[in-house]
């Protein structure tokens, strides 16, 4: 597994990822290129980007932005076999390659997936046309805006005080879908209209039945497992009553439980993701 760290905006370096649509001049063949196929990606034995230069010249490209400066796009492929590199999912890719390449991954499985689902007008039914410069489309016909929309979900560590002379203790949780043997954070989608404070709020009550306070912001992270443009929203939080124990909703949950944070269990979610940063992030801070 390759160690992460959160890096918020405004520490961000200058380098790095940086999504955009520029198609002011068309692919160079030493740009870096991610074809994608289906739901995987094809990538170099390393899980790299190919270069444009490695696929046929009649290649319809999708710009995707640009990696320490050389500009990333992606296409989508109907079938990798005489394509070179390995087709791969995010969440494998995710587990071995480093920042920011997972998050590059990640948007090319979402802008494609966007533009495959979205290529008819909802409104008229005629086909979209793209906007020069921007992850967008809009209709000829009746002028339909259609940019490329954000889901945005929370996810929050909840801690409160452990027995006396032992260590704070934290809520984890079990899922009733998906990865269902981790223990992992209380989470889920942001409403329209709602805050994502609110919703940390909502989504605590819902599933477990517990009120929060000192509700903290900790960081983002795209989430490609989840869906195209799925954004988690991380947050640390305390327990209301330390006294009181966690009901839950038995339709999206199936446990819950404390655990001191000197015991916590093995099955914890990957080092890839945001939930594990926070989970290693609590521990950490209690330490101190």
């Amino acid at each position: 597994m390759t160690d992460r760290t959160v890096v918020h905006p405004s520490s961000a370096p200058p380098d790095g990822f940086r999504p955009g649509a520029d198609r002011s001049r068309p692919p160079a063949p030493g740009d870096l290129a991610l074809p994608v196929t289906g739901a995987k990606l094809l990538t170099s034995a390393d899980g790299r980007p190919l270069r444009v230069v490695d696929l046929p010249a009649d290649t319809d490209w999708v710009p995707l932005g640009t990696l320490d400066g050389t500009p990333v796009w992606a296409t989508d492929v109907t079938s990798a076999d005489d394509l070179p590199g390995l087709a791969r999912d995010w969440a494998s890719l995710a587990a071995e390659v480093p920042e920011p390449h997972a998050t590059l991954a990640g948007r090319a499985l979402a802008v494609l997936t966007w533009r495959r689902t979205h290529r008819w007008c909802g409104a008229c039914r005629a086909e979209l046309t793209d906007l020069p410069g921007e992850t967008a489309r809009r209709c000829p016909a009746c002028g339909l805006y259609v940019p490329m929309q954000l889901s945005a979900a929370v996810l929050v560590a909840i801690t409160r005080p452990g027995p006396a002379g032992r260590a704070d203790e934290l809520l984890l949780v079990r899922h009733a879908a998906g990865p269902t043997g981790l223990w992992a954070l209380v989470a889920g989608f942001v409403e329209a209209g709602e805050a994502l404070e609110a919703a940390v709020h909502r989504e605590v009550g819902e599933e477990v039945r517990l009120a929060v306070d000192r509700l903290t912001y900790f960081g983002s992270q795209p989430w490609a497992i989840s869906g195209p443009g799925v954004l988690l929203a991380g947050f640390t939080a305390r327990a209301a009553d330390p006294h009181a124990e966690p009901v839950v909703d038995g339709q999206e949950l199936t446990q819950a439980r404390w655990f001191g944070l000197d015991a916590l269990p093995a099955e914890l979610p990957p080092a890839y993701s945001i939930s594990r940063w926070l989970i290693d992030a609590t521990v950490t801070a209690r330490r101190r």
